[in-house]
């Protein structure tokens, strides 16, 4: 049921983003700022570990901080209530909507569309390693 993992660099970024969230939600708007900084961060680390830009980590964490600056002007900030709450769910439950989302992206699919992929998608256990695993390989 939990997945906390703390011996691994993409938990600890994950944790601190969302305790920097929290702060954010709760009144220190500087907290916004520093999570997408470290939400860079982590991009450019990633997409270097990961050898490009390309590799479904880097997208998850692209698409995410993209998400983040989005929600920054001052009327968007009460929306970021999404990114806690989905960030925490990947902290302590391994369970990241951002990965299953962009796994649904044209280039990320191996299988054709349909309801129960999709349901699938969003419904299955979390898993460790990341969400495109155990897929059935591309025709």
């Amino acid at each position: 049921m939990f997945m906390i993992n703390h011996t691994e660099i993409s938990w600890q970024y994950w944790l601190v983003t969302a305790i920097l969230l929290t702060a954010g939600i709760f009144g220190y708007p500087v907290g916004f700022e520093l999570a997408i900084g470290l939400s860079l961060f982590q991009l450019v680390h990633f997409a270097i570990r990961e050898g490009g830009v390309t590799a479904f980590p880097v997208q998850v964490r692209f698409f995410y901080l993209l998400l983040l600056i989005i929600l920054f002007p001052e009327p968007m900030r009460i929306l970021y209530w999404v990114p806690l709450l989905g960030t925490w769910a990947q902290v302590i439950f391994g369970y990241c909507l951002m990965a299953r989302t962009v796994s649904l992206l044209p280039w990320n699919r191996r299988e054709p569309y349909s309801l129960d992929s999709v349901m699938k998608t969003f419904l299955s256990r979390p898993v460790r390693g990341n969400i495109l695993q155990g897929q059935p390989p591309l025709r």
